[in-house]
């Protein structure tokens, strides 16, 4: 975790997604649908702010997904992602050893997140 301030703004701690919120996820041919749900809702924000469509295809370029849909679940403080052409055609067809379900949700909860300070004490995980 590491901690920024700026002049104007309040103090922002870098964490890894996994503090602020888990991950389900599945897959249906080349799509992997990934879901994200707060730890807390007052995190809720913070993840409807940057873990957009655009964060997460650049998140994942290096699988190249053909598209990224986000859908917000506010009611469930959870959102869902679908990355369309990430499994390598398949789990059929695939040749790799598993690109696919928790390895893809894992690497997801890598991304890295801004959080306000003030909710550090929401945060999951050893107090650092």
């Amino acid at each position: 975790m590491t901690e920024t301030r700026n002049a104007e703004a309040a103090p922002m701690l870098t964490v890894p997604l996994y503090r602020l919120a888990h991950s389900r996820t599945g897959d249906k041919g080349n799509r992997s649908n990934l879901s994200v749900i707060a730890w807390h809702p007052a995190l809720w924000d913070v993840l409807v702010q940057q873990v957009t469509e655009e964060a997460v295809a650049r998140h994942f370029a290096a699988r190249q997904p053909s598209r990224v849909a986000r859908y917000l679940l506010p009611q469930l403080h959870a959102m869902n992602l679908v990355l369309d052409d990430v499994l390598d055609g398949g789990v059929n067809d695939a040749l790799n050893l598993d690109s696919h379900g928790k390895t893809l949700s894992y690497w997801l909860l890598s991304l890295p997140v801004q959080v306000p300070a003030a909710l550090r004490q929401h945060l999951a995980g050893p107090a650092t």
